[in-house]
């Protein structure tokens, strides 16, 4: 019998079955956040129409805003009006 071969593989040699530990503990994260990921790609395109829309806002009032007058800017922001006109009402002047 001649010298052993490097390619024999012993046969004593045993694999442990490997056991999971760790996707029991972050699979229900995992899924928590594809759920989170699919809420937020529905609502993306809608948050973009309103961004879209605010940044055309924002340059028309850029556009106007030195020669706009209070009740052209209260017409676009009634909230501000109402809120200025208890400010004056109240005798507050941000004081």
């Amino acid at each position: 019998m001649g010298p052993a071969s490097p390619f024999d593989i012993p046969k004593c040699v045993e694999i442990p079955k490997y056991v999971d530990n760790v996707t029991p503990e972050y699979k229900p994260k995992f899924d928590a956040l594809l759920v989170e990921l699919k809420e937020a790609e529905q609502k993306s395109p809608k948050e973009s129409e309103r961004l879209e829309k605010e940044i055309i806002d924002v340059q028309e009032i850029s556009k106007k805003f030195s020669t706009m007058t209070a009740d052209e800017y209260f017409e676009k922001h009634p909230e501000l009006e109402k809120k200025f006109d208890d400010e004056i009402r109240n005798d507050y002047w941000g004081y």
